[in-house]
């Protein structure tokens, strides 16, 4: 029975809705056909993902407000003015031309392995197809076609050059007739050009023919590009010495597989056969053809052949001719210069893979022998081993400070919020600090790793530091060292109390805090600290009053205390500004006196300097006259 096609229905409006698909099948068929299935199937796949939304990536509202609103790259390039002149200007998005290219986008990239890859097929393609001729005759046709896919892909190349917009004082010129410039005034411009002349015309030569693909030789000028592709990858890539040892590993054997191609067509020249380094002859002494006229034993008995001389590592036969020595000769030298090539950048990389397991080893190894120099006991000796072990597994060892040290503040902060995120957004008073002193605080804050059983603080020290926990449980403990009173897990900290001077305990410390297990802290000194608060009055009266109803609620801090202590942290942010410009003009004063101390030590010593001059004056002048 014939399928009905779908009904029309009318919304609430008597408004006419349209189908849900298309009508596909003519009425008079009886018979829905093969296409218009597979036509419907399309369809209703694509009004199914039409339908799901893609999941919007919504950030925690703790990272976008302390995130550091900078503006894309994208965003900032010159354009034209209605006139059609140049004019630098930050302006949207939105409004940049469409058709000018920024060189960091991720699909530009992906152009340039494509061309990448032409350029490689050219490479490896133009010396093979001329040498063995039965590879070119075989296909040419399809050989045809690919050598002009490549060569479409030069052309789209130099196009898409021609709208690749470039940084000028650190905007990106979009403005069409400054770029063109910009890539014609190159030398890129220059060897673009040259490697896209139609060469292939010298097939039609009597002398050539098609056969001598290595009129194509000038698509080689492009290895620029790829150049460029290797440098942007290797900045790219998470795993940058293995990619090296790939493109090493490459280029090494694009060499063998040329050297392989010159040692045939030498032979070719001398005669198949006719001595012992030629390869050898296609036909045996009663002219039938051998295993060696096949092409492919041609070209794996070249390969082979150039592997050993170029590596150094086995033995050919000695040549016979003029031609034959001088080959041979260029060969060992480029032989030597491979392997030294090869030494140097293996061994480099691999340096390179070790050094921060080398570095740890070294610092183990100082430790173990200063132990043993100093006969520290065993059981101390195990849990300092346990200690580099954990940081060693939990990669702990990095020194990020050094890594880092090359960016700018602004960068190494955001670096630091977005690494730390999830332990920072757990703080209770970073959530609610102003922006600019998360940065100044994320930036002073030490990494430190605590065993189980140690003690990160004890009831009366001198309070330096406060911690934060980033991973691991610690323990309040009494006094007598069993007593659990609380337990602090990620993201609590502890330690602000003493280093703020808050009760009658003044910089002691007030609780007894010990590891659980291994534990993750963040350090801030006191120093740090204090100096981040100084510009941030209101932050630190909530801090202060946060360790104040700490102390109250434990007990150690009576309420007849409070009134003296509390008020001028209660106070209003006006005071507080007050408080602080006070300070600011009693430092100024202090320094204005320190200067005026300075200038009147150092007049001072002038006049001992010329004193003391005079005096050694007088002295001389009595030695002399008393020798006289």
């Amino acid at each position: 029975m014939a399928e009905e096609p779908p009904q029309i229905a009318t919304g609430d409006q008597g408004e006419l809705t349209p189908p849900p698909y298309p009508l596909l099948v003519d009425e008079t068929q009886n018979a829905e056909t093969a296409f218009a299935k597979v036509v419907r199937t399309l369809q209703y796949i694509k009004r199914w993902t039409g339908k799901t939304e893609r999941p919007s990536d919504q950030r925690d509202a703790f990272f976008e407000r302390f995130r550091m609103k900078v503006p894309n790259i994208d965003d900032a390039y010159q354009g034209e003015d209605a006139s059609g002149e140049v004019a630098g200007a930050v302006v949207s998005q939105t409004k940049r031309h469409r058709w000018a290219f920024n060189p960091s986008d991720i699909w530009l990239y992906r152009w340039l392995a494509v061309v990448s890859a032409a350029v490689v097929y050219n490479t490896f393609v133009a010396i093979l197809r001329t040498t063995f001729t039965e590879i070119n005759e075989s296909v040419f046709g399809l050989w045809l076609a690919l050598d002009y896919t490549a060569d479409t892909i030069y052309l789209i190349d130099i196009l898409i050059q021609f709208r690749t917009s470039y940084l000028e004082n650190g905007l990106l010129v979009t403005a069409s007739k400054q770029m063109a410039y910009h890539y014609m005034k190159g030398v890129a411009f220059k060897l673009d050009v040259i490697s896209l002349i139609p060469s292939d015309f010298l097939y039609l030569v009597p002398h050539v023919g098609v056969n001598v693909v290595v009129v194509r030789l000038n698509r080689l000028l492009r290895l620029h590009r790829a150049a460029q592709f290797y440098t942007r990858t290797e900045s790219r890539t998470n795993y940058p010495n293995i990619f090296r040892i790939t493109v090493l590993v490459a280029c090494i054997m694009m060499s063998i597989h040329w050297n392989a191609c010159f040692y045939f067509l030498i032979s070719r020249e001398v005669g198949l056969g006719k001595d012992s380094w030629v390869y050898p002859s296609p036909l045996d002494s009663n002219g039938n053809a051998t295993s060696y006229a096949l092409v492919s034993w041609k070209y794996l008995y070249s390969l082979y052949w150039s592997t050993l001389i170029l590596t150094t590592v086995g033995n050919v036969p000695s040549p016979q001719t003029n031609w034959e020595f001088i080959f041979v000769t260029i060969d060992y030298l480029l032989g030597v210069l491979i392997f030294a090539t090869i030494v140097g950048m293996v061994g480099e990389i691999i340096t390179t893979m070790n050094s921060r397991q080398t570095d740890f080893q070294t610092r183990l190894d100082s430790i173990k022998q200063y132990m043993g120099y100093r006969n520290v006991g065993n059981d101390l000796q195990l849990r300092i081993i346990k200690w580099f072990d954990y940081l060693w597994v939990n990669h702990h060892s990095l020194d990020e400070e050094q890594i880092l040290k090359t960016l700018p503040d602004k960068l190494k902060a955001e670096i630091a919020i977005h690494v730390h995120f999830e332990t920072l957004k757990k703080v209770q008073i970073f959530d609610e600090c102003e922006a600019g002193l998360l940065e100044e605080l994320v930036l002073k804050l030490k990494p430190q790793v605590f065993s189980p059983g140690d003690y990160i603080c004890r009831k009366g020290d001198i309070g330096k530091e406060m911690y934060i926990i980033k991973h691991g449980s610690l323990e309040v403990v009494g006094d007598d060292g069993h007593t659990v009173l609380v337990t602090l897990t990620d993201g609590s900290y502890f330690g602000e109390i003493s280093i703020l001077n808050l009760g009658g305990s003044g910089n002691r410390r007030t609780a007894n805090v010990r590891s659980v297990g291994y534990s993750d802290l963040f350090c801030l000194s006191k120093a740090d600290l204090l100096e981040a608060l100084m510009e941030y009055p209101e932050a630190k009266a909530l801090l202060e009053e946060r360790g104040r109803r700490t102390l109250i609620r434990d007990g150690t801090l009576e309420e007849s205390m409070v009134q003296s202590i509390a008020a001028p942290a209660v106070s209003s942010p006006s005071a507080a500004r007050n408080t602080s410009n006070a300070l600011t003009r009693r430092i100024d004063r202090l320094e204005q006196e320190l200067e005026h101390l300075q200038s009147r030590f150092t007049r001072l010593l002038g006049e001992y300097n010329s004193v003391q001059m005079k005096l050694k004056q007088r002295i001389y002048a009595l030695e002399r006259g008393r020798e006289s």
